[in-house]
C-alpha cells in the first residue's frame, strides 16, 4: 500500500470533513477562552467546555456582519463547519455566526439567517416599494381556517367593500408549512393582484418558525407586487417581516394598511372639490375685475375714428391703384401695336403684296431658291398675292440674263 504524504493526508481529511452532512452545518456550544481579531479583519479564537477545546476562525466577511463580537469568558453558540488547517493538521471550527448562548438555539438560527440575508441585500430599504393608493385586487396568503382570515376580510369589507380579495390558502405551521407558503405565494404571483398580505395569528416561536424559513424569505423577496406581512402579535418579529415591503403588527393591521378607508376618500374628494370650486370662483372674480378696469380705461370713440381713418386710406389706395392700372394697360397696348406692325412688315404675305412670288415644288412643297433646283418638266406651284399658279419648268435662265 502506497504511503500518503502529510499534506495529502491533511487535504483528504479536510475534504472528508467538509463533505460530511453533520459537521458541515453544525451549531457548537462553548465558552470563549481566547479571542483575537487581527488587522486583516479575521477572528481567531478557542472554544472550550469542561472536557475539551477546539480552535475556531471567523473570516472578515462574516465578522463584519456582527454588530458585536464575543469576549473571553462569554458562553456562545457558534454556527459553521468543521475543517482542518492543513498546514499544521489542526482541527478547527470555521464559523459564520456566533451569538450569546442565552438566546437559545432557535434564536441563534434566526440570527444566523438574518445576518446572512441582510448581507445579501434582502432587507435593503432601497427595494421597499410603496403600497398602491387604490388597489383593485388584494391577495391573501394564510390558512383558510384561521380566525385571522375572517378578521382581515371584515376589515377589508368595512374599509373598502369594492376591492376584490383573492385568497391563496396554505399551511402556516408544521414541517410542510414552508413549502405550502411558497407555493401559495407563487400562485398569487401568477395572478393579477395589486398587493399581497402574508399573515397568520399569534403563537409561540415554534408556531411561527415557518416564517423564519429561508425559502419563504426568498419567495417574499421575489414578489412582483408590494407585500405586507402580518405575522403573530405586535411583539413577534420574523425573517419575512424584514424582507417584506411593509410589516404590520397583526393581520388586522395589515388589512387596515392594505385598503384605503372609503369614508376618508369621500371626505378627501369633497374637500378637494370645495377647494377647486373656490379657486375657480376666485379666479373668475379677479378676471372680471380686470376686465371692468380695462373697460373704464378704453375711449369708446377711438375705435370708430380709427375705422374712419383706415377707410379713407383704403379709398386713396383704390384710386391710385385704378389710375396706375390704366396707365400700365395703355403702355402695354402701344407696345403691342408696334410689335404687330413689325411682324406684318416681316411676314411673307407682305412681300407678295409688293409683286413678288414664292416658287415651290408641286410635290412636296419644297421652296426653290435658285433655277437650278427645278428639273426640266417638273411641276411647280407659284404663290402670288391673290392665289397660286401651276407651271412646268422648261430650263433655267442663263446666268447672264438674270442680271
Amino acid at each position: 500500500m502506497q504511503a500518503l504524504g502529510v499534506a495529502q493526508l491533511n487535504s483528504y481529511l479536510r475534504e472528508l470533513l467538509e463533505s460530511d452532512e453533520i459537521v458541515r452545518d453544525i451549531w457548537v456550544a462553548g465558552e470563549v477562552s481566547e479571542f483575537r481579531r487581527y488587522a486583516s479583519g479575521h477572528c481567531y479564537f478557542t472554544l472550550k467546555d469542561a472536557g475539551a477545546t477546539i480552535r475556531g476562525v471567523m473570516w472578515r466577511s462574516f465578522a463584519d456582519r456582527h454588530p458585536t463580537l464575543p469576549q473571553v469568558g462569554d458562553a456562545v453558540l457558534a454556527h459553521g463547519k468543521i475543517s482542518i488547517y492543513e498546514a499544521r493538521g489542526e482541527l478547527q471550527l470555521v464559523v459564520d455566526t456566533i451569538v450569546p448562548a442565552g438566546v437559545g438555539l432557535l434564536n441563534a438560527r434566526f440570527e444566523e439567517l438574518k445576518l446572512r440575508l441582510a448581507a445579501e441585500g434582502l432587507f435593503s430599504p432601497n427595494r421597499k416599494r410603496p403600497l398602491p393608493d387604490l388597489p383593485r385586487r388584494i391577495g391573501i396568503v394564510t390558512s383558510p381556517q384561521a380566525a385571522a382570515l375572517q378578521d382581515m376580510l371584515n376589515v377589508l369589507r368595512r374599509r373598502c367593500p369594492l376591492v376584490e380579495v383573492l385568497i391563496s390558502p396554505c399551511l402556516v405551521q408544521g414541517e410542510r408549512a414552508p413549502d405550502s407558503i411558497v407555493e401559495a405565494l407563487y400562485a398569487l404571483y401568477a395572478s393579477d393582484v395589486d398587493l399581497i398580505i402574508l399573515a397568520r395569528g399569534g403563537g409561540s416561536i415554534e408556531d411561527l418558525w415557518s416564517f423564519n424559513d429561508e425559502a419563504v424569505a426568498r419567495a417574499v423577496f421575489a414578489s412582483p407586487v408590494p407585500l405586507i406581512t402580518g405575522v403573530g402579535h405586535e411583539t413577534d418579529t420574523t425573517i419575512v417581516d424584514f424582507v417584506a415591503d411593509l410589516r404590520a403588527p397583526t393581520p388586522s393591521a395589515a388589512a387596515e394598511l392594505a385598503a384605503p378607508d372609503m369614508a376618508d376618500l369621500r371626505a378627501q374628494i369633497a374637500d378637494a372639490r370645495a377647494r377647486l370650486f373656490g379657486a375657480v370662483a376666485d379666479n373668475i372674480a379677479v378676471r372680471r375685475g380686470a376686465i371692468q378696469a380695462a373697460a373704464h380705461r378704453i375711449d369708446l370713440a377711438a375705435p370708430m375714428r380709427r375705422i374712419a381713418q383706415n377707410r379713407q386710406q383704403l379709398d386713396d389706395l383704390a384710386r391710385r391703384l385704378s389710375t396706375q392700372t390704366l396707365r400700365v394697360a395703355e403702355l402695354r397696348r402701344a407696345r403691342l401695336r408696334g410689335l404687330t406692325a413689325q411682324l406684318t412688315a416681316l411676314s411673307p404675305q407682305a412681300t407678295l403684296t409688293r409683286g413678288y412670288a414664292v416658287v415651290r415644288r408641286a410635290e412636296g412643297g419644297q421652296v426653290l431658291m435658285s433655277p437650278e433646283q427645278a428639273a426640266p418638266g417638273e411641276r411647280l406651284l407659284i404663290t402670288l398675292r391673290y392665289g397660286d399658279l401651276l407651271a412646268n419648268a422648261v430650263a433655267p435662265t442663263p446666268e447672264e440674263d438674270r442680271r
